[in-house]
């Protein structure tokens, strides 16, 4: 898994491409974008396929224990995973599955059909959280 946050705060992560340094976690990655303490969105835009790789019961069991440890600070900085997929159909067909991405994540799951739509969703999201954070 790729995770290239040089345009923070649009983090984009590529789940079928090898990280930065292969060696290295992830989770360390996502800790280190958490531990800024600023908000920020997820973009991906590889589509709603994910490739063939099946998550061994450990690889499961360690997501669950690291998303569980982090989950008030997932869903204080994370505004949105934004998925780009063309197809209309498998946005629609995602979207049952989309409620319960945000219960396990903690932030909303949205789909759109094209990086120009996610960009601007994402900017949009980033502006409503200024705006927020200013109120106060």
């Amino acid at each position: 898994m790729l995770i290239d946050a040089s345009q923070f705060p649009l983090v984009w992560i590529r789940f079928n491409a090898p990280g930065a340094d292969p060696e290295a976690s992830p989770f360390a990655e996502f800790e280190a974008l958490l531990a800024r303490k600023e908000v920020f969105v997820l973009l991906n835009d590889e589509g709603l396929d994910k490739g063939d790789h099946e998550h061994s019961p450990e690889e499961k069991k360690q997501t669950v224990l690291w998303m569980k440890r982090h989950k008030s600070e997932l869903r204080a900085f994370i505004k949105a995973g934004i998925y780009i997929e063309p197809s209309t159909a498998k946005r629609l067909a995602t979207k049952a599955f989309a409620s319960v991405y945000e219960k396990f994540w903690g932030y909303p799951m949205l789909m759109v059909a094209t990086r120009d739509q996610a960009l601007a969703l994402a900017q949009t999201l980033l502006r409503s959280e200024q705006a927020e954070t200013r109120a106060l």
